[in-house]
């Protein structure tokens, strides 16, 4: 297996992680419970999408 033959810079490494961030989803808010949810995506606290009710959510 070859390896390299001379050491990478701190620059070359550094452009290399430079896309390795965590991002922060983008929350947006639910309608009509007005928690935060992911967009495209069912609400985990109150089971509505597009504005009628897809999932039974518990309530506790």
């Amino acid at each position: 297996m070859p390896n390299p033959k001379r050491r990478h810079s701190q620059r070359r490494t550094a452009n290399r992680r430079a896309h390795h961030a965590l991002r922060v989803p983008g929350l947006i808010e639910c309608p009509h419970c007005h928690e935060p949810k992911l967009p495209h995506r069912v609400c985990p606290h109150c089971g509505r999408y597009k504005g009628r009710e897809v999932i039974e959510v518990p309530e506790s």
